[in-house]
């Protein structure tokens, strides 16, 4: 479980990077009231922590593949 949420917030700080690189817009920033706003912060901090959950899974075996 907790697997699939660090997966869906990368996801979301990903889609947000790419709004960022490709239109100049901060999805969150926008959604939340600025990049210096409590919310957004938190939220930036959680996909921050999430993505360094997600380098576990490049080195986890997978069960039943060979």
């Amino acid at each position: 479980m907790i697997d699939r949420i660090a997966l869906i917030l990368v996801i979301v700080g990903a889609l947000n990077w790419g709004s960022v690189g490709f239109f100049a817009f901060d999805c969150v920033a926008w959604l939340f009231g600025g990049q210096l706003a409590a919310v957004s912060r938190v939220i930036y901090a959680l996909v921050g922590l999430a993505g360094l959950w997600c380098i576990t899974l490049l080195f986890r075996e997978r069960d039943g593949e060979e």
